[in-house]
């Protein structure tokens, strides 16, 4: 018996016990884009019913007025990657739903949600 077919056999099983499986792919969660929210917070103030004054994109801040109230909705980026999306409308006299509630609706239908 050769001592050669012995060789490859104990460096083969030697190889073969380094190699490390391929990690299981991890599923990856993304907020959602900046755009994409933006778009949303501003059709969703158009449907239910505000008057659009101004939109500042590059500041996120989209301003109106509904019935003689004022409207501000901030669209902001979080230092983690995240958005946040406020919606204010202090002087709003709507209850049943609250204005609030029905932008957020507006606002979640068009996110898709």
């Amino acid at each position: 018996m050769t001592r050669l077919p012995l060789f490859f056999t104990l460096a083969a099983l030697t190889f073969a016990g380094c190699v490390e499986p391929e990690p299981e792919p991890q599923p990856v969660m993304s907020s959602p884009s900046f755009d994409r929210s933006w778009n949303a917070a501003l059709g969703a103030a158009t449907d239910v019913g505000v008057q659009i004054n101004s939109a500042d994109r590059a500041g996120g801040r989209i301003t109106g007025s509904k019935d003689g109230g004022q409207v501000t909705i901030d669209v902001l980026r979080q230092a983690d990657g995240t958005l946040r999306v406020a919606f204010e409308a202090p002087g709003s006299s709507e209850t049943n739903p609250k204005l609030s509630d029905r932008w957020l609706s507006a606002y979640q239908r068009r996110m898709g949600r």
